[in-house]
């Protein structure tokens, strides 16, 4: 599949380069073509994109593609909230995540904790492990100077009361794939130095997030695809991936009345401020970037 030119209508332009903050592009899904994934996605503009963690079984995937593509790959280091589910090794787990942020992989530098969270959408059994683990991963982000990268579904109200226990103690990170209310943003907005994941679910028809975002500063919003999930349009029902952050992007500027070309600068210096990312540099022109 080649990049079109809507999927190109960011420009290259340093200050224009968009970074997808949450993406999964080392999963099995990309197996078949994850060199045409990344090459399509410096081409349409993205200049970085970061990789959260999920458990132990994917970490040397992670590794191996954050090392591959250094220029533009960084992962981070977490345990996901449905990996604690029904999982009596999750302590195990958990140890496990301390103990490369005590001591990351040769060539490896996260960029956050994450992801972490809460999610009691399949089953509200583990609410208690959920939270523990959550707890104690937000301490190692405060331990290691670290954002936090938190996923949270059907746990708002949990997840609120709980960073309000940390409260006034430097936390910071972003709500992944927020597409909770106003109220909500506000809130958690009091409670740390927090920036708001914005994702394919603002494209979909109808969605009530177009109206929060229409609400949200825009210096508060970074982009995502949480690829391979939440494809946006015009690409729902495919597979997602980093290339069509530029589609959230176009959206956003829709609602708010911008050129994309600021919404992506503004997202983006958001996201390099949050986790303390360098510089962009532009990504190589199309067809010259070579895979690693």
């Amino acid at each position: 599949m080649e990049t079109t030119d809507k999927d190109k209508f960011i420009g290259l332009e340093a200050d224009n380069v968009l970074i997808d903050t949450h993406s999964h592009i080392y999963g099995e899904e990309f197996d078949a073509d994850r060199e045409e994934v990344v090459r399509r996605a410096r081409e349409a503009g993205v200049g970085q994109m970061l990789l959260p963690a999920i458990d132990s079984e994917t970490h040397e995937r992670l590794f191996d593609l954050s090392r591959r593509h250094a220029e533009c790959c960084t992962p981070m280091m977490g345990l996901h909230p449905t990996s604690v589910n029904d999982n009596p090794q999750w302590r195990d787990e958990l140890a496990c995540v301390e103990r490369w942020l005590a001591n990351p992989p040769e060539g490896v530098r996260f960029c956050a904790v994450g992801e972490i969270g809460l999610d009691l959408y399949w089953s509200a059994e583990f609410r208690r492990e959920q939270i523990e683990a959550f707890r104690r991963q937000i301490e190692l982000a405060l331990q290691y100077g670290l954002p936090i990268a938190v996923h949270t579904r059907n746990a708002w109200p949990e997840t609120v009361e709980l960073l309000r226990t940390f409260a006034g103690r430097g936390l910071r990170g972003v709500m992944h794939a927020f597409t909770d209310t106003v109220e909500t943003y506000r809130t958690i907005r009091e409670l740390g130095d927090f920036v708001f994941g914005i994702g394919g679910v603002v494209t979909f028809r109808r969605s009530p997030l177009a109206e929060v975002v229409r609400e949200m500063e825009l210096d508060d919003l970074v982009l995502e695809t949480d690829a391979p999930y939440l494809t946006p349009v015009p690409h729902r029902g495919t597979r997602n991936e980093s290339a069509y952050v530029s589609h959230v992007c176009a959206k956003v500027a829709e609602i708010k009345g911008l050129d994309p070309a600021e919404v992506a600068a503004r997202t983006s210096a958001a996201a390099r401020r949050i986790f303390g990312l360098p510089a962009p540099q532009p990504p190589a022109a199309a067809g010259t970037e070579r895979a690693r």
